[in-house]
């Protein structure tokens, strides 16, 4: 199925030069964290004077700017959208929250433009991440949503100590 974005979205992303891009708000959540995780892939506005902090607000909620790779989740038929996000690792305690954690984070993937931060244009909610690797240059996270092939279906046997309604 198609994805829809803002007519705004498709003329930048079609235009051969154009000053609007788009920008991934990431928020990773888990338990152990004392607050989730908001980084932006777009320097929008700056935070903060002491320390120097840019970043992008978005509904109310400031999401700190750091060097990030990531390619959108797919939407293939047939499977659950995943995705690697890529995190340059350029200040010394940003590996630190990641190895804190020994069960798997939740990841939650936003997309709007730099000019209407506001405006959602794609969003993937409750990404579970699936692998986290860092070293001395980058901080890497796998996530995927759960597959719903992983479901059991049926879930229990139709016996007739279980389901006695069918065998009357």
């Amino acid at each position: 199925m198609p994805r829809l974005i803002s007519l705004n979205a498709r003329t930048a992303a079609h235009a051969q030069a154009t000053d609007r891009i788009p920008v991934t708000l990431t928020e990773i959540r888990h338990p152990e964290l004392p607050e989730p995780i908001r980084l932006s892939s777009d320097p929008t506005v700056r935070l903060s004077t002491d320390p120097l902090r840019y970043g992008t607000r978005h509904k109310g909620q400031a999401y700190e700017f750091v060097l990030m790779g990531l390619p959108w989740p797919d939407d293939q038929r047939g499977s659950a959208p995943k995705t690697t996000l890529v995190f340059e690792n350029v200040v010394a305690d940003m590996a630190k929250p990641l190895r804190s954690i020994l069960s798997p984070p939740t990841a939650d993937l936003t997309i709007v433009m730099a000019d209407t931060p506001d405006v959602i244009e794609a969003r993937y909610l409750k990404l579970k991440g699936t692998l986290g690797t860092w070293d001395a240059s980058q901080i890497s996270l796998d996530a995927s949503r759960e597959s719903f092939a992983n479901e059991p279906m049926p879930s229990g046997r139709m016996s007739k100590a279980r389901f006695p309604g069918l065998f009357r």
